[in-house]
């Protein structure tokens, strides 16, 4: 007898998603919390505003779901392009204001009035694109040996796709958000085998580039050279705030003062629900850990990492899962996505990291990155829906082969 079809609703990964809408209460109560205590007039704007971007991601999600493997492939490209040209928006249509503040011209904006962050959409089609340049780089040479030669033209392949978004970033004068990019291209690379002969002379590279930035940096006059080179002001102080973040507390470190602080002050199971005795800049949005420690200690905070640990867990499971090469790439970008942003957020907060702006995955309030952290999953559990149809598949077939061995044998 043939096994009974299932409906749509069986397909979807429920253990994928319970971790995603846990962290998004959290988010929608941690907002609450800041928002009440900074701007009380606007809490019930700004908390509905993050539960419609929560609904319209969710939406979103759900179409993307029925995508199947071959749609992706074909619409990857018109996305990749498409990206591209929604981050030229940024740098024709931007509020001076918020330029004033943050030294960046990341955010569309009109009349003053700010729309959408372009590069939050990128990140997912640049991971697509990403995927499909490397499968379809092993696919043209799968009958050829791996050489040295081949692991640098598939380095130059991808850095052709890199590039632009880069270059665009730059003129936005986003580093943060660069970085998150950096991350996710190198993820990549790594998965698709390159040999260690070529990543360890680049991760040498990078460390002895870094130190000797550091060096200059904190030797006398080293940051009016680096100024003098083109650093932004904002970059110079940000990473001021992270090494001396109580030296200049009342003036260009106060935000990372004030948040380190917050963050101590919650202890071992933090003050309770809704009690805030520090003032965070900015609280509800890249700070949004802060008010989580302050407010739940050291034991909600250490809940909330968990919950991101078993959301990684369950995306690597679904991936090793499914055996698609395209999938496994495109995992892997967001997953390396989530990892950095998280891995950032809470170490620039708690002062570990210099402090880039980059939001908490789910949590931090803004629809840009709640929507485009949701088509993130919306990709996941297609992966799972088309891996539960490849199952059923395979399961009828096993029947028909067995209702037919069953008939000769009769």
């Amino acid at each position: 007898m043939l096994s009974q079809k299932r409906t749509f609703e069986s397909r979807i990964d429920y253990s994928l998603l319970l971790p995603v809408l846990l962290l998004l209460s959290i988010g929608v109560m941690a907002i609450y919390i800041a928002v009440s205590h900074d701007y009380p007039k606007e809490v019930g704007t700004i908390v509905g505003q993050q539960i419609v971007w929560i609904f319209l991601g969710f939406l979103i999600s759900f179409i993307i779901m029925f995508f199947n493997t071959k749609f992706l492939w074909l619409i990857t490209p018109y996305l990749y392009v498409f990206g591209l040209g929604l981050m030229i928006l940024p740098l024709i249509f931007y509020s001076d204001s918020l330029v004033a503040s943050t030294g960046a011209k990341n955010w569309v904006a009109i009349h003053g009035v700010s729309l959408f962050q372009p590069s939050e959409f990128m990140k997912i089609s640049y991971i697509l694109m990403l995927s499909r340049v490397v499968v379809n780089f092993m696919q043209q040479h799968k009958k050829e040996e791996r050489t040295i030669r081949l692991d640098f033209l598939l380095i130059f392949k991808l850095g052709l796709y890199t590039l632009p978004v880069l270059f665009l970033l730059t003129l936005q004068s986003d580093l943060g958000t660069a970085l998150v990019f950096a991350a996710i291209y190198c993820g990549i690379v790594l998965l698709s085998g390159v040999s260690w002969k070529i990543i360890l002379p680049i991760f040498l590279s990078a460390t002895l580039l870094f130190t000797a930035f550091m060096f200059i940096f904190i030797s006398a006059g080293g940051r009016a050279f680096l100024h003098n080179l083109g650093m932004p002001t904002y970059q110079i102080n940000r990473i001021l705030a992270w090494l001396h973040p109580f030296e200049y507390a009342q003036t260009t470190t106060y935000q990372q003062a004030q948040g380190q602080i917050a963050i101590g002050s919650g202890g071992l199971i933090g003050q309770g629900f809704n009690v805030s005795n520090l003032l965070v800049p900015v609280r509800e949005s890249d700070m949004i850990f802060t008010v989580i420690a302050e407010d739940f200690g050291f034991l909600g905070s250490t809940l909330v990492i968990v919950i991101y640990l078993v959301l990684i867990y369950r995306m690597l499971k679904i991936t090793i899962k499914f055996n698609n090469q395209f999938y496994t790439y495109i995992s892997t970008g967001l997953i390396m996505m989530l990892l950095f942003h998280i891995f950032e957020n809470i170490g620039a907060v708690t002062g570990i990291l210099p402090l880039t702006g980059i939001p908490l995955p789910f949590i931090s309030q803004g629809g840009s990155s709640i929507i485009s952290n949701l088509i993130g999953v919306g990709l996941l559990l297609s992966v799972s829906y088309q891996n539960s149809l490849a199952e059923e598949k395979r399961e009828r077939t096993h029947s028909i082969r067995k209702k037919v061995v069953l008939k000769k044998i009769k």
